[in-house]
């Protein structure tokens, strides 16, 4: 198969949609990463994704959909999910919400569940795809499973090119982690720190969500215990590297090979994480090693230190 490279015009989106419709897989950008589309009503769509991806079948996917109304067709929402919902939508937040009865969603999206895990993103290029593919569509990061996720075309064809139909590129991804999941609920569960900082989802809750997870059997994306990781093995919380280790800066680190924010900004960081780590990846090589500075747990520093210690942990 020879993945297209399409633009984010009216040709590349109608033929994007064209093929998702047939039950192709086509990635497109989110202001998250890019995701792995696929129509979430065709099972043998969602079952390509977990081919294309190699990824395992207990995970479950992420549906995106182009509003509210649409959300609405396919999970149950309660008084808080509405408010989340009202406060970080369109935008890098997706809820596990019940289930509605006869929401049409091939079984393997949920991976058993009786919860989907549902999205709005924010990006003009996702929303015009969503709205002339006129489906809702399960959408993963564009990338093999467990590897660095991908934030530009280039980054998806690194990783997919022959596995998937087409790529619809549209440009660098503005937030660059992967979306904040939550579970509403008393208390409301953050199963993944992400683009929404916890500062601002406690803002509207009125309090701190718990954090309790199960990597066995994952409830939603980004819970596995080893993922986003570079061919080189990563030691985190460096502020002196060991001699051949590529170190990656954040703030003042005189002599870093590379910096994912030389002023200390963690949103500038957020951005240009999983390109940096494939720099440092490509500098190591494979027997490699990659040392990161310290970054702090605030903002979106939870969402960097979640990624950050999943790519250092031991692989299966």
């Amino acid at each position: 198969m020879t993945t297209l490279r399409l633009l984010p015009d009216a040709d590349g989106i109608a033929r994007s949609a064209a093929i998702l419709k047939d039950g192709g897989l086509v990635a497109f950008p989110t202001e998250t990463v890019y995701g792995l589309g696929g129509a979430a009503t065709i099972d043998s769509a969602v079952q390509g994704i977990y081919a294309a991806k190699r990824r395992p079948g207990h995970n479950p996917l992420i549906v995106h959909v182009p509003d509210l109304v649409a959300a609405e067709k396919l999970a149950v929402f309660d008084e808080q999910s509405r408010r989340l919902a009202h406060a970080f939508w369109p935008g890098p937040m997706t809820l596990v919400l019940p289930l509605r009865a006869g929401a049409g969603l091939s079984q393997h999206v949920t991976a058993g569940h009786s919860s989907v895990a549902l999205r709005i993103p924010a990006h003009p290029v996702a929303q015009q795809l969503l709205r002339a593919t006129g489906l809702p569509l399960a959408a993963p990061s564009a990338n093999p499973s467990g590897r660095i996720s991908p934030t530009t075309a280039r980054h998806v064809l690194d990783g997919l090119s022959g596995r998937i139909a087409a790529v619809l590129d549209g440009g660098p991804c503005t937030v660059g982690v992967e979306s904040t999941i939550i579970a509403p609920g008393t208390p409301a569960r953050l199963l993944r720190p992400g683009g929404i900082p916890i500062e601002a989802l406690e803002l509207v809750l009125g309090h701190t969500p718990s954090r309790t997870a199960d990597a066995a059997r994952p409830l939603a994306p980004g819970q596995l215990a080893s993922h986003y990781a570079p061919d080189a093995a990563l030691r985190l919380n460096v502020t002196t590297p060991n001699a051949g280790e590529i170190w990656i800066g954040f703030g003042p680190c005189p002599g870093a090979a590379l910096s994912l924010s030389a002023s200390g900004d963690v949103t500038e960081a957020a951005t240009c994480l999983f390109d940096i780590l494939r720099q440092a990846d490509a500098l190591a090589g494979p027997a490699g090693h990659i040392a990161v500075a310290p970054v702090p747990l605030t903002g979106l520093g939870l969402a960097i230190n979640d990624r950050l210690i999943r790519a250092a942990a031991p692989r299966g």
